[in-house]
């Protein structure tokens, strides 16, 4: 009864947050009408449209990041887990930022997969140069970035691998110092053994067998896109807002000089929340305009962190963890593109 109880608080109380949700982008829509002057009809408009394309465009991804969660929860054990990873720490953070060429995922598909190898023993630091490092490091986006940078500007094709790498890194090992999973994760993220023990590897979980597995996969997909589509929902919501509402021409008229050009690109990739295939695209309108400083910090930090992600961080990490994932590399790739706006000439 008392579990009955519980379940039902939880419900409504979802809906009520969804209900408040909802009754707050109304009035901010309608606040916005009135604040500029322009009929509520239209806001909500380009509120929808903005909504409607950010969230489309990351769904498919999502989707394949959910895949890919559900097979490696059907096929993958702690014991493949352990067996994959070099057992130096530093080589296995290395391991983790470059794991994006084995699961080809951006920014939203990333943290399911993230989560579910957390839940097969993954350590601390592999899975999170894994988070940071993937949607930049994967060869659909080094496609993309060649394409739209290649011949017309080598540096930032160069730099933005780079500095992601580096970032990725840093903070993986930053990880591998703090912490506990239990300090780190929400309960149902990690597993009883981390970092896989000799128990773990004496002891494999049996595997499936492909039919069995394949429809397991499946279901365990359908369950974890409908539980981390909800942030993407909200945080879709939340990045059409901030575009409907915040004018990006008063953004634009600040990026100038070394410093500010950056601060005001880190702003847009955190607004916009661009997918890390096609942001490329969008950072080449900016190049001649902005200090290529300031573009591969754009192509760097979005990829890292964004409305969408931070939010879907949140299913899987503790508040306090989501903080450190959102200023850390905030912060490194803001020292880094000021220093390369002072000290390198492009």
């Amino acid at each position: 009864m008392q579990a009955t109880t519980s379940l039902d608080v939880k419900r409504y109380g979802a809906r009520l947050v969804w209900t408040l949700l909802g009754l707050a982008f109304t009035g901010l829509v309608f606040a916005a009408a009135l604040g500029t002057g322009q009929d509520a009809v239209t806001i909500l408009s380009i509120f929808s449209t903005r909504f409607l394309g950010i969230f489309i465009e990351a769904a498919p991804f999502l989707l394949l990041g959910t895949l890919a969660s559900g097979v490696i929860e059907a096929f993958v054990t702690q014991a493949d887990v352990v067996r994959w990873l070099p057992r130096n720490p530093v080589l296995a953070t290395l391991g983790g930022t470059f794991m994006g060429f084995a699961f080809p995922v951006c920014e939203c598909g990333v943290v399911p997969v993230a989560r579910r190898l957390f839940t097969k023993g993954l350590p601390m630091s592999v899975g999170v140069a894994f988070l940071m490092a993937a949607p930049v490091m994967n060869p659909v986006v080094l496609v993309s970035t060649y394409i739209a940078f290649g011949t017309i500007s080598p540096a930032i094709f160069v730099g933005r691998f780079v500095l992601t790498a580096l970032i990725a890194t840093a903070i993986g090992l930053v990880f591998a110092l703090a912490a506990r999973p239990q300090d780190v994760l929400r309960p149902q993220n990690f597993a009883p053994v981390m970092g896989g023990s000799a128990e773990a590897a004496s002891t494999p979980a049996p595997r499936r067998a492909l039919l069995p597995g394949l429809i397991f996969a499946l279901k365990t997909a359908g369950d974890e896109f409908f539980e981390m589509g909800r942030y993407l929902i909200i945080g879709s919501l939340l990045a059409a807002a901030m575009q409907t509402l915040v004018s990006q021409e008063v953004l634009l008229a600040l990026g100038r000089g070394p410093v500010v050009s950056v601060l005001v690109m880190q702003m847009l990739a955190f607004l916009l929340s661009v997918c890390s295939t096609v942001d490329a695209f969008l950072a080449l309108a900016f190049v001649g305009t902005f200090t290529t400083g300031s573009l591969i910090s754009f192509l760097t930090f979005g990829p890292m962190v964004d409305i969408k992600s931070t939010l879907m961080f949140a299913g899987v990490f503790n508040r306090r963890t989501v903080a450190y994932l959102v200023v850390l590399p905030f912060l490194m790739a803001l020292f880094a593109g000021i220093w390369m706006n002072l000290n390198l000439s492009f």
